[in-house]
C-alpha cells in the first residue's frame, strides 16, 4: 500500500498486484496516442501472455491506476530475443547487464494526474519483487521524448538501429539503487540496539520475555571469533539484525539429516567412512561413486574478494557432488514425493531402487516413503574432517526490507573465511520468508526428532555469473561429469550428442540442449524437445486455466525431457526455466509424470528423468473426457489428434507468465490417515492449488496409494465402485509426486506429543491430523450356536456387536480395497477353487452380487456358490429397485447359484479349529445347515476398525458409535480433524440421521480440504463466523452419490442419487411432490433405462442396467440437468418419441450436455439473464420475480410474455452469441456442431 498525490493536491491510496485479464478492458482505456508512439501498436492480450511480469495498481475502489508489462528481451526489434546481451554491453562497459539482473519495460500506462507517483511505485514493486534485477530497460524511437513521466526514473545511454526499421532507437536505463537499493551490511554495535529492538518487538516478544530487556545488546557485546552480530542499515537507521555462530552441533545434524550431498557438512578428511557396504547397496558401485564424491566446491566459488579456503588446494571439481536429481530422477510412482524440496529427491542414496525391477508400488526403501524398521540398518557415511559450516542464530528485517535479505550472506561468509555452509533452522509452521528462499531444505531421516527444519546455503550461492546457454560440443565432458551419477545419464548423453550431431530427432522432431555454467562448469543442464502432442494436452488437460492457447504459436510449445542442476544453485531453476524459453524461443513447457507399468517398465515414447524444477512447475488438472459413439457421427467426430487413447500421464507446466510467479511453501505437517475416496480428495485438492507448494503432505495408509492396476487384465474387480476415483484418475493426478507416504496401520495418537504411532512402533509427527479411514468389512463372529441342536434365530442371542478375537482362517476373504482383492484372485487360482471348490458368500452388499458374478466368470460353477444373505437390518435393500433385483436373482437362479435368506452364521468347522475353513454352519428362523467351504468371502455390515477405534478411544477423542465431529470437520482436539464414514456430527446439531455417508465422498474431500486452505493461503478472503443459529446447521452437498458394478448376468449396473436419507422406492414415488419417472427398456432385457424427474423438473435419479457397456462418465453429467436442456426430456416421453433412453443419449445434440466446460456454459448464460443488460428494463431474472410476486399484471400467460421480453431484447442476441463462441472456442471437442462461418 502507498499513498499518492496529485499535482492539485487529490490523495489515492493503491495497491499492487499481478495484473489479471479482467484488467485488459482498463488497460487499452488507458493507452493514449502517445502511449502507441513510445511502445508501438500493442495487441494487449499477446503482450501479457508472452509478459515475464506485469503489475498494475488500483485504488480502494478497485479502479486501475496504472499497468505496466516487462519482459526479458528488448521490444521494438532492436536485436534477437535469443542474443541481445552483447549489443546492450556495447552501449556503456559499466553497465554489466545480464539476463540474470535485466527487464525490458515493454509498455506502461497511467492514470495522467497520479503518472508519476504511479510509475515510481510500479519500479519501485518490480525491484522488490525481483531481487536479482539491477536494470530496467526502455527503448523508444529516437526521435520521442518520454514525456514527463517516465523522463523521472530512466536515463538515457544511447541509440541502436532496429533490426526491422530504417531509424535508431534511444535506450533509457532505470537503476536498481535509485528505487529499492541492496542495503549496506556492516558489524553490529551496541547503539543499535534502539533501532533494532521496534522491529524485534513488532515480530516476536519472546525473546525479551526470556532473556530480558536488553537481551540484543547482550547478544551484541558477546560477539567473539566463533559469534558475530551483523546489521544492515537504511540511511544510518539500522533495520535487520542476524547473528551467526561457527559452533555447531554436527553430530545431532548427521544423526537427524540426510547430508551426502554436502559431505556431511564437513572438510574432506582421508579418514572419511563414505562408502555402502556392497551387501546393502541397490545401485552397486554407481551409487558408491555418488556417496565417495568430494563436497569441495571452492573452484567456482573463487572470486578476488574471497580468501582462498585449504580445501581449495586439493584438485576435485563441483561435479563431484552434483545434483539433487542424483538418486531419482525417473517418475517412478515407487518415489513417493519430491515434497520437501528439490533435495528430497535424493532421499538416501543408499534407498535407490533398480527401476527395472521396481513395481508400481510403495516400497519401504523408497526416500519420501516412511520406511519403518528396515531404516535403521541403511548405511550413513562417517566424516571425520572439521567443520565447515556456521548457523544464524537469530535474523530480524524490517518489512519494508525483507526482499534484500539475501544482501547479509556475502558479509556474514567474508565473518567465516574457513566456511562454505550457512545453516538455518526453523520451526515447521513458520512462514517461508524471503531468505528462506534462497535455501536448500535439507531431507530429516525417518528417525529424525528434531522439531525443526533444517536448511542450506552454500558460498557459491552467492556468485551471479551463471549463463545459461544452447549446449555445443565441447560440453559433453563438462555434462558427463555433472550426469555420471544419474540413473538416466545414457539418456541424457544420447539426447544430447543427438543435439551436437543433427539439432533434431531422427524422426524430424526440433531437439534443444541447454547448460549453465558457472566460471567455465557446467551445472546444470536440460533437454527440450517440440511438444508435438499439443492437441491432445489442449484436449485433455485444463492448460487454459494458465494461458490463453489461441495466443501461442504451435512451434512456441516445448516438452521438458531433462532437468539437472546442482543443489547449490537450486535458487536459479527458475531462472535456468526462464531462459530455456527466451532462448529456445518457447512461451510454454510441459512436463509429463508417467506411473511405472507393474513391470517397472517406462511406458513413454522417450524416457523423461525426474526433473528437480518439478516444484517449480504447477500442476495441471486433467479434464473429463466425452465419450463419444464414433459410429454415429461418422465424420463429425473429433480428430484423431483429440480422441486418440495415450498412456495416461499427470501434467505439469510452467509459462513466461509463471517465470517471476512466487509459490507460497506450506512446511506445516498435514498427515492424512486412510486412503479413502475422502482422503484422496483433499490431497488432491491440496496438490492442485497451483500457487501454494505443500511440502509435508503424508498419508499413512495399509497399501499406500491406490491405483496401482493390480487387476487392470481382469474385466470384473470383486468390489463395487463409488465412481470417485479409477486408475486412470490416479495416473493422470500422480499424487506421488507430492505426498510422502507410510505403509502401515495407525495403531495410536498421541496428542500431547503431536505424533501418530504406525504398526505399534513407528512414530510420524504431525502438525494437522486427518482422519479418514473409513469403514471397512469385518471378520464375522460366530454366534456359536450349535445346529444339531436345532436352534432358530430368534432363539439366539444377538451377537452382531461381537468382535471376532480368533485367528482368522487362511480360507476366509474380506475385501476392502484392491489389494485384497489380488491376494483372493491369487489364493482361487492356485488353491484349484476354479474347478473343484465351494465358495460361500456371506452377506447383502452390493458388493456380494459383484463378487458372484466375478466368481462365475472366473469359470466357477454356479452351484458350487453359495450365496448366504444374513438377516436384513433394514427395510432398504442395497439395490433399492425391485425390478432391477428380480432379473438379478432370477440370473443367479439360472446359473443354479444358490440362495440362503436370513441366514445367521453360527460355526465353522462345527465349533473345531477353523483353520481352514472345510464348512460353515448357519442358522435361520426355521431350520439350521451347513455347506461345504473352500474359501469363505465375508461382506457383513461395514464398521470402523477396531484398531482405529481403539487408536481414538485412548487419546480420548469423543467417540460415540463414530468419532464425533463439528461442521468444520473437527474433533475435539483442533489439530485433528475428521471426514468420511468413520465419523457422524454431533448429538448438538440433532441430525444424527445425515452423516458423511450421505454425501459424495469425493465432494467431502474437497471441502474439508476448502476449510483446511483457509489456514494457510493468503488469497482467499478471511472467514467470517456465521451468525450463532446457522452454527447449529449442518452443511449439506450437492454432488450425486454414485455406485456401480457389474451384476450376475453381466449386467452393468449404474445407480446414481441425489444425497438423501434412504427410504424403500415404493415409499419415495408415493410422496405426492415425487415428480415422475421416464423408463425405458426392461432390466431382464438388458435394456434398462430410469430417470427420476424431480417436481421442479431437474433430474434426481439415474438407474442403469444393461447387458452391454455404456459411457458412465457421460451420464453422470445428466444429473443435476433440467429435463428440457435434455432436448424436453419429458414431453418427448409423454409423445412416444423416446423408446430407448440409451440410443437417445448417443445423438449428437446432446454431446455438449458431457462436455466439461457445459457448466461454464450454463453459470455464463444465468449471468446474462440476471445482470441488466439494458438500462431502462428490469433483468430477466427480475421480471420472473415481479411476475412471482404478481407485481405485474399480465394479459399473457407468464411463460409466453418473458418469452417475448426475451426476444424482444438484447437478452437473444447475447445468449446467441455466447453459445456460438462457447461452441467455436471448444470446436475440437465438439465438431458435430455448426455455426455460422463454417458452411
Amino acid at each position: 500500500m502507498s499513498i499518492l498525490t496529485s499535482p492539485r493536491g487529490k490523495v489515492e491510496v493503491v495497491y499492487c498486484r499481478r495484473t489479471e485479464s479482467q484488467d485488459i478492458y482498463c488497460i487499452q482505456n488507458l493507452i493514449r496516442k502517445f502511449t502507441q508512439k513510445l511502445f508501438g501498436r500493442l495487441n494487449i492480450i499477446y503482450l501479457l501472455e508472452k509478459a515475464n511480469l506485469a503489475i498494475t495498481l488500483y485504488n480502494d475502489k478497485e479502479e486501475i491506476m496504472a499497468q505496466a508489462t516487462f519482459l526479458d528481451y528488448p521490444n521494438w526489434n532492436v536485436a534477437k530475443q535469443d542474443d541481445w546481451v552483447s549489443l546492450f554491453r556495447e552501449l556503456d562497459s559499466d553497465i554489466p547487464c545480464t539476463p540474470l539482473n535485466t527487464l525490458f519495460m515493454h509498455l506502461f500506462v497511467a492514470v495522467d494526474e497520479y503518472s508519476v507517483g504511479c510509475c515510481k511505485e510500479i519500479i519501485r514493486t518490480v525491484f522488490k519483487a525481483v531481487p536479482e534485477l539491477h536494470f530496467i530497460f526502455l527503448i523508444v524511437p529516437s526521435y520521442m521524448s518520454l514525456g514527463s513521466t517516465l523522463i523521472t526514473v530512466f536515463d538515457q545511454v544511447g541509440n541502436i538501429p532496429s533490426l526491422t526499421y530504417d531509424e535508431d532507437f534511444a535506450v533509457y536505463i532505470c537503476h536498481r539503487h535509485s528505487h529499492y537499493p541492496q542495503l549496506h551490511i556492516r558489524k553490529a554495535r551496541v547503539e543499535d540496539h534502539d533501532d533494532l529492538m521496534p522491529i524485534f518487538m513488532h515480530q516476536d516478544t519472546i525473546l525479551k520475555a526470556t532473556y530480558g530487556e536488553y537481551f540484543l545488546a547482550e547478544l551484541i557485546e558477546a560477539q567473539d571469533k566463533e559469534n558475530h552480530a551483523v546489521v544492515c542499515e537504511v540511511e544510518g537507521v539500522a533495520v535487520g539484525f542476524m547473528s551467526v555462530c561457527s559452533r555447531v552441533n554436527m553430530q545431532l545434524l548427521h544423526e537427524c539429516f540426510d547430508l551426502v550431498l554436502f559431505h556431511g557438512f564437513c572438510i574432506p578428511h582421508p579418514d572419511d567412512v563414505l562408502e555402502l557396504p556392497q551387501e546393502l547397496s541397490v545401485q552397486g558401485s554407481q551409487d558408491a561413486e555418488l556417496r565417495s564424491g568430494s563436497q569441495d566446491f571452492q573452484k567456482i566459488v573463487e572470486e578476488p574478494q574471497e580468501p582462498v579456503t585449504p580445501e581449495g588446494r586439493e584438485r576435485k571439481s563441483i561435479q563431484e557432488k552434483i545434483t539433487e536429481e542424483a538418486a531419482i530422477e525417473e517418475p517412478l510412482p515407487v518415489v513417493q514425493s519430491g515434497t520437501t524440496s528439490e533435495i528430497e529427491d535424493l532421499g538416501n542414496p543408499g534407498q535407490v531402487l533398480d527401476t527395472e525391477h521396481t513395481n508400481y508400488c510403495v516400497s519401504d526403501m523408497s526416500s519420501a516413503s516412511i520406511s519403518l524398521p528396515e531404516e535403521t540398518n541403511y548405511f550413513r557415511p562417517i566424516y571425520m574432517g572439521a567443520s565447515s559450516a556456521f548457523c544464524i542464530q537469530l535474523f530480524c528485517i524490517d518489512e519494508k526490507h525483507e526482499a534484500r535479505s539475501l544482501d547479509f550472506m556475502d558479509f556474514v561468509f567474508s565473518l567465516f573465511p574457513d566456511k562454505n555452509f550457512c545453516l538455518i533452522s526453523l520451526p515447521h509452521l513458520t512462514p517461508e520468508f524471503a531468505l528462506i528462499q534462497n535455501f536448500v531444505k535439507i531431507v530429516p531421516f525417518n528417525s529424525c526428532t528434531v522439531e525443526q527444519d533444517l536448511y542450506v546455503f552454500h558460498r557459491a550461492g552467492l556468485l551471479k555469473t551463471i549463463n545459461i546457454r544452447l549446449a555445443n560440443l565441447s560440453d559433453t565432458s563438462g555434462v558427463e561429469n555433472l550426469v555420471s551419477t544419474l540413473m538416466l545419464n545414457k539418456s541424457i548423453l544420447e539426447d544430447l550428442k543427438q543435439y551436437n550431431e543433427a539439432r533434431r530427432d531422427p524422426d524430424g522432431t526440433p531437439l534443444q540442449a541447454f547448460v549453465a555454467d558457472v566460471a567455465e562448469q557446467i551445472v546444470g543442464i536440460a533437454v527440450i524437445r517440440n511438444e508435438m502432442d499439443i492437441e491432445y494436452i489442449r484436449s485433455h488437460y485444463n492448460i487454459e486455466d494458465f494461458i490463453y492457447f489461441s495466443h501461442h504459436q504451435h512451434e512456441e510449445h516445448g516438452h521438458l525431457y531433462h532437468f539437472a542442476l546442482n543443489p547449490i544453485f537450486r535458487h536459479y531453476t527458475k531462472f535456468f526455466l526462464k531462459e530455456i524459453l527466451r532462448l529456445g524461443f518457447k512461451s510454454c513447457l510441459y512436463y509429463p509424470v508417467y506411473p511405472a507399468s507393474r513391470e517397472g517398465k517406462f511406458q513413454s515414447s522417450y524416457a523423461h528423468s525426474l526433473t528437480s524444477a518439478l516444484h517449480y512447475l504447477v500442476p495441471v488438472r486433467p479434464r473429463r473426457q466425452i465419450v463419444y459413439p464414433l459410429e454415429k457421427l461418422g465424420i463429425n467426430a473429433p480428430s484423431k489428434a483429440v480422441s486418440k487413447e495415450l498412456l495416461s500421464y499427470a501434467l505439469n507446466h510452467t509459462n513466461r507468465k509463471l517465470t517471476l510467479e512466487p509459490k507460497i511453501t506450506v512446511n506445516a505437517r498435514i498427515v492424512v490417515v486412510g486412503a479413502s475416496s475422502v482422503g484422496i480428495s483433499f490431497l488432491e485438492t491440496l496438490a492442485f492449488c497451483s500457487h501454494l507448494k505443500f511440502s509435508n503432505l503424508t498419508l499413512i495408509s495399509t497399501n499406500g496409494l491406490p491405483g496401482k492396476k493390480l487387476l487392470d487384465t481382469e474385466q470384473r474387480k470383486f468390489l463395487a465402485s463409488d465412481h470417485c476415483f479409477n486408475d486412470k484418475d490416479h495416473a493422470l493426478m500422480s499424487l506421488c509426486s507430492w505426498v510422502n507416504v507410510v505403509v502401515g496401520r495407525m495403531t495410536a495418537i498421541d496428542r500431547a506429543a503431536k505424533h501418530v504411532v504406525v504398526s505399534q512402533k513407528e512414530i510420524v509427527l504431525y502438525d494437522h491430523l486427518i482422519l479418514c479411514t473409513g469403514q471397512q468389512y469385518q471378520v464375522p463372529c460366530p454366534t456359536g450356536a450349535d445346529i444339531s441342536q436345532h436352534l432358530t434365530n430368534r432363539e439366539i442371542p444377538n451377537s452382531s456387536k461381537q468382535r471376532y478375537t480368533g485367528k482368522v482362517p487362511c480360507n476366509h476373504f474380506i475385501l476392502n480395497d484392491e489389494e485384497d482383492c489380488l491376494k483372493a484372485l491369487t489364493w482361487i487360482r492356485n488353491n484349484s477353487i476354479i474347478t473343484e471348490g465351494n465358495v460361500i458368500v456371506y452377506g447383502d452388499t452390493i458388493d456380494t452380487y459383484t463378487t458372484v458374478e466375478t466368481l462365475l466368470n472366473l469359470g466357477i460353477r454356479g452351484s458350487c456358490i453359495h450365496f448366504v444373505q444374513p438377516p436384513p437390518t433394514s427395510t432398504i435393500t442395497c439395490i433399492n429397485n425391485y425390478s432391477v433385483e428380480s432379473a438379478v436373482e432370477d440370473v443367479l437362479q439360472a446359473a443354479g447359484v444358490t440362495i440362503y435368506r436370513e441366514a445367521l452364521l453360527a460355526q465353522w468347522n462345527e465349533g473345531q479349529n477353523p483353520d481352514p475353513i472345510h464348512n460353515a454352519c448357519f442358522t435361520t428362523p426355521t431350520k439350521p445347515f451347513k455347506l461345504p467351504c473352500s474359501i469363505f468371502f465375508s461382506f457383513c455390515e461395514k464398521n470402523v476398525d477396531y484398531e482405529t477405534f481403539k487408536a481414538l478411544n485412548d487419546a480420548c477423542l469423543v467417540y460415540d458409535g463414530r468419532l464425533v465431529i463439528d461442521t468444520n470437520f473437527h474433533t475435539n482436539d483442533i489439530a485433528i480433524r475428521a471426514a468420511g464414514s468413520l465419523t457422524k456430527f454431533s448429538n448438538r446439531y440433532y441430525s444424527n440421521e445425515w452423516t458423511h455417508s450421505t454425501f459424495s465422498s469425493k465432494e467431502v474431500g474437497f471441502q474439508l480440504a476448502a476449510a483446511m486452505l483457509n489456514l494457510f493461503d493468503p488469497t482467499l478472503e478471511p472467514v467470517t463466523e456465521p451468525p450463532a443459529d446457522l452454527d447449529q446447521l449442518i452443511p449439506m452437498y450437492k454432488g450425486a452419490k454414485i455406485q456401480g458394478g457389474i451384476l450376475p448376468g453381466s449386467y452393468h449396473y449404474l445407480h446414481i442419487a441425489k444425497p438423501a436419507i434412504l427410504t424403500p422406492l415404493e415409499v419415495q414415488m408415493a410422496q405426492p411432490d415425487f415428480g415422475s419417472e421416464v423408463v425405458t427398456g426392461n432390466p431382464k432385457n438388458g435394456n434398462y433405462f430410469r430417470i427420476h424427474v424431480n417436481k421442479y423438473k431437474m433430474v434426481e435419479t439415474i438407474t442403469c442396467l444393461s447387458k452391454e457397456a455404456f459411457p458412465t462418465s457421460n451420464y453422470i453429467c445428466l444429473f443435476g440437468q433440467h429435463e428440457q436442456v435434455l432436448n424436453n426430456l419429458c414431453a418427448r416421453y409423454e409423445d412416444n418419441m423416446i423408446t430407448d433412453l440409451y440410443s437417445f443419449f448417443t445423438e449428437p445434440w446432446c454431446i455438449a450436455l458431457f462436455h466439461d466446460r457445459f457448466i461454464d456454459l450454463r453459470k455464463e448464460l444465468r449471468q446474462i439473464l440476471t445482470s441488466k443488460e439494458e438500462e431502462k428494463l428490469p433483468s430477466i431474472e427480475q421480471l420472473a420475480r415481479q411476475i412471482e410476486d404478481e407485481e405485474i399484471n399480465l394479459k399473457e400467460k407468464p411463460r409466453k410474455y418473458l418469452k417475448r421480453v426475451f426476444q424482444e431484447t438484447i437478452y437473444k442476441k447475447l445468449v446467441e452469441k455466447s453459445i456460438l463462441d462457447y461452441l467455436q472456442y471448444n470446436h475440437y471437442h465438439l465438431p458435430m456442431y455448426a455455426w455460422p462461418g463454417i458452411i
